[in-house]
């Protein structure tokens, strides 16, 4: 298993809360989710609606081993908005979208329990 998808690694090294404020994670809507059979690993296209200032954007998830396609569009999630875009295969991922490993290392989505705005910000 990856040390990031084991729940017995140690925690992280510190960090201070201005590092923390650099992490800029929002809540979203995903408004289109697509298959995207040339990713090395299984994954899908999202288009994610992060609200009016940040807009709509693109992410690659590797989260089809614990949620259906056809379940997704309409669904809040959490991601990363402020890393810069990368490349996945012939797809540009713009955002991170966040979730944590099921017992099998699976891909499990974050999101918040009770919809809120789009664009809102972790904190």
């Amino acid at each position: 298993m990856h040390l990031l998808h084991d729940p017995a690694a140690p925690a992280a090294d510190l960090i201070a809360f201005d590092d923390f404020l650099k992490v800029d994670i929002r809540v979203g809507t995903i408004v289109s989710a697509e298959p995207y059979p040339e990713a090395r690993k299984p994954a899908y296209k999202l288009l994610i609606d992060f609200g009016p200032t940040i807009g709509r954007r693109k992410s690659s998830a590797q989260i089809t081993e614990n949620h259906a396609i056809a379940d997704l569009p309409g669904r809040q999630v959490a991601a990363v908005v402020n890393f810069p875009p990368r490349q996945i295969g012939k797809f540009m991922s713009e955002v991170l979208t966040l979730g944590f490993a099921d017992d099998a290392g699976a891909v499990t989505l974050f999101a918040p329990d009770k919809a809120v705005p789009n664009g809102s910000r972790l904190f």
